[in-house]
């Protein structure tokens, strides 16, 4: 695991902490014996950290098994398992007592997209957070880039981005080095891609220090110098983890969250969106509000309410964000229904022939004018004989290879996906 993965890796402790904070009240909490940012580094690809962690979960303890159930869900997401990563790791990081609940009578949805458009009309700066292994929460600032560079913002800053890529603007896409885990996502490339397309400056801004606080603020930090300091008159746009994005503190171990930090620094105060609490996970697991507001309002893509009689928004914590997304309940399909970005991508079927008979196989379609080292722009992996999906693409050209547990090629082919009549 290379050492990119640094900032990946204080996320997950923060997660680790909101699930500590969530056990039942006198549960014994069995030892930590496995120090998994050891035993994984070694491993060359997520196929290869998948398969560990499979082969070892049964004989984990309870505690053991609920990081490694975390390190799995990131593997499980990279290697195009959605579904799989949300069962893996059905977190909802709802740790707040319940909100009261909106009725339907007072409040109404409205699309995620044209609501936070419109909020963001008179902002300086915006947040958004994500699930890290749910790449579902990562369509809604895709959706939102160019409708915030039409509102006239300048900057995009994301938490996977390292400021060591120095050519990312110019190649157009990220690379294995362009930074953290997270963006070997095909999701998160395409949120890279679309901000240098449509003329982001691209700010790097992760920081990490001897504390929660000292990551909290060397993030702001970063984010005033290099997008404020600069240029008084920028607007910004920043995609970050959990609680990065919180107004006041409570969840990231106390400390003064990114947002807190910078609206101090700056003397703007961001529009501070959550996605992570409300959104589909296993049904068994699925907190009592997220519940009720599927069954009063039935999203079936990513709303926000709005009270009816002023059109304020509606969030589960005011203090903490400004909004609260409701996404849909995830569906069971093995290439979930979203991943066609609302008929922009179009399903390929895959060709496991590719794959030399062997299993499993990750199966990826490069576009044909980037790098081997490019972040995907589908990835799907087989995991068993028979089994059969699509890579979801947009027109255009393709290499589709298929690679085995020691990244070896095992097949490769050129395709090219046609626009598709209306």
């Amino acid at each position: 695991m290379p050492a990119r993965i640094s900032a990946a890796i204080l996320c997950l402790s923060a997660l680790l902490a909101m699930n500590a904070m969530n056990a039942d009240a006198g549960e014994p909490v069995p030892p930590v014996t496995h120090d998994f940012f050891s035993e994984l580094k070694p491993l060359p690809n997520d196929l290869a950290r998948y398969g560990y962690l499979r082969r070892l979960m049964p004989q984990l303890s309870a505690e053991d098994r609920l990081q490694a159930r975390q390190f799995l869900a990131f593997a499980d997401a990279n290697l195009g398992l959605y579904r799989a990563a949300v069962a893996d790791f059905p977190f909802t990081g709802a740790i707040h007592p319940s909100p009261v609940m909106p009725s339907p009578s007072l409040w109404r949805a409205t699309n995620a997209v044209d609501t936070i458009a419109k909020l963001a009309a008179d902002r300086r700066i915006v947040m958004i957070n994500e699930a890290h292994h749910d790449p579902q929460t990562r369509l809604l600032t895709l959706a939102l880039l160019p409708r915030l560079r039409g509102l006239g913002f300048t900057h995009f800053a994301a938490e996977a981005i390292d400021d060591k890529d120095t050519g990312l603007t110019r190649r157009g896409y990220p690379v294995a080095a362009s930074g953290s885990e997270y963006l070997r996502e095909p999701l998160y490339g395409d949120i890279v891609r679309e901000a240098i397309r449509l003329g982001f400056v691209i700010v790097p801004y992760e920081s990490v220090g001897k504390t929660q606080q000292d990551r909290e603020s060397g993030q702001a930090g970063n984010l005033y110098r290099r997008v404020f300091a600069e240029n008084p008159e920028a607007r910004l746009f920043v995609h970050a983890g959990y609680g990065h994005i919180d107004k006041v503190e409570g969840l990231m171990f106390g400390a003064r969250p990114m947002a807190m930090e910078l609206k101090r620094l700056s003397g703007f105060d961001p529009l501070s969106i959550d996605q992570t609490e409300l959104r589909g996970v296993d049904t068994k697991r699925q907190t009592q509000s997220y519940r009720y507001l599927v069954a009063a309002f039935h999203p079936d893509h990513a709303v926000v309410l709005l009270r009816r009689s002023d059109e304020k928004p509606w969030s589960t914590n005011p203090l903490r964000n400004d909004v609260s997304v409701i996404l849909p309940p995830a569906d069971r399909l093995l290439r979930p229904k979203w991943l066609s970005l609302n008929h922009q991508r179009h399903a390929w079927p895959i060709d496991s022939t590719l794959c030399a008979g062997r299993r499993p196989c990750v199966v990826e379609a490069l576009a044909a004018n980037e790098s081997d080292d490019a972040t995907p722009a589908d990835r799907f992996t087989l995991l068993h004989r028979g089994e059969r999906a699509s890579l979801y693409l947009k027109p255009g050209a393709y290499r589709v290879r298929a690679l085995g547990v020691a990244d070896e090629t095992l097949g490769e082919h050129v395709i090219s996906m046609p626009k598709q009549r209306n």
